[in-house]
């Protein structure tokens, strides 16, 4: 995603944070919206150095734990932690083509829900393998809800 120029990447970035929130708390889709927040931070991160990346996490942690204050710490941290991988992945996945951008999306969403199952630790919370189970099921939403919004970028930019 190397096509246009910085401003009109940020003004997509924060396109994803607004419809994040407008789908899951204007509209009340919930956990039914695409989680587009970590969509926006993992195709951020691939454009930013380690620790800026860990610092737009913690930020849009800290704006999703303001509406959703069961994980207000748990969500900066989870965050901090995946743009930051996130940005160190450039070193491991090499190229642009929309398998290894879906792959990174998918994986960027599952190791999200995987940290957070691991600092919520909630008795309400599904058991560890219905948990994962669905979490791949909204990771491979996610990462197809990425690719498209990523192909509309490159297709407008």
């Amino acid at each position: 995603m190397t096509e246009g120029t910085r401003w009109q990447f940020v003004a997509f970035i924060a396109v994803l944070v607004v419809l994040y929130f407008l789908l899951r708390i204007g509209m009340g889709l919930g956990e039914f919206a695409p989680d587009l927040l970590v969509v926006a931070l993992l195709l951020a991160a691939r454009r930013m150095r380690a620790g800026w990346a860990a610092g737009l996490g913690v930020l849009l942690g800290l704006l999703d734990g303001s509406v959703n204050m069961h994980t207000f710490g748990a969500g900066a941290l989870a965050l901090a932690v995946l743009g930051y991988l996130g940005a160190r992945s450039r070193e491991w996945v090499a190229g642009d083509s929309p398998v290894v951008l879906v792959v990174y999306l998918i994986a960027g969403k599952w190791l999200y829900d995987v940290l957070m199952y691991l600092l919520l630790l909630r008795a309400d919370v599904a058991g560890p393998v219905s948990g994962l189970a669905f979490s791949l099921i909204a990771a491979i939403y996610a990462g197809a809800v990425g690719l498209a919004a990523a192909a509309a970028y490159r297709a407008v930019a």
